[in-house]
Order: C-alpha cells, then sequence, then structure tokens
C-alpha cells in the first residue's frame, strides 16, 4: 500500500464518476452558425481591418527591400 510523503496515511483510490452523467450535444458548426444573427462590421472595424492589411503589406515590403540590399548574393 502506498502512502503519502507528508501525511503518511495510506492514498484512498479516486472516487468513479457517476455513470449518468452524458455529454452535452454537439451540434456541427454549420447548424451554429445559421442560428447567430447577422452582424455587419462596425465602421471602425472597417478601419481597423484595412489599417491592418496595410501596414502588413508596407511592413512586408520593407523586409523584402532590407533582404535584397543586406543580403546580396
Amino acid at each position: 500500500m502506498k502512502t503519502t510523503l507528508q501525511t503518511g496515511k495510506p492514498k484512498s483510490a479516486p472516487e468513479p464518476e457517476p455513470a449518468e452523467q452524458k455529454p452535452p450535444e454537439v451540434l456541427p458548426i454549420a447548424a451554429e452558425l445559421q442560428k447567430m444573427p447577422y452582424e455587419p462590421l462596425l465602421p471602425i472595424e472597417k478601419k481597423l481591418v484595412l489599417w491592418s492589411v496595410l501596414l502588413g503589406l508596407f511592413l512586408l515590403g520593407a523586409l523584402a527591400w532590407v533582404n535584397q540590399v543586406l543580403f546580396r548574393g
């Protein structure tokens, strides 16, 4: 029989879970998406998306330029 180091008492076996519990019903993603109401993007969200894409393209161009300047082979 194993004992714990701190108390010296024997370990008790974990209690089994009741067999009555059933997992919640899992619906397909498509069904869940159909339940959701349509929410258009707010104007500020559109601006944030635009700025993010433009910043990404600019940084990608800057990275390509730095690559050409520093690592000419």
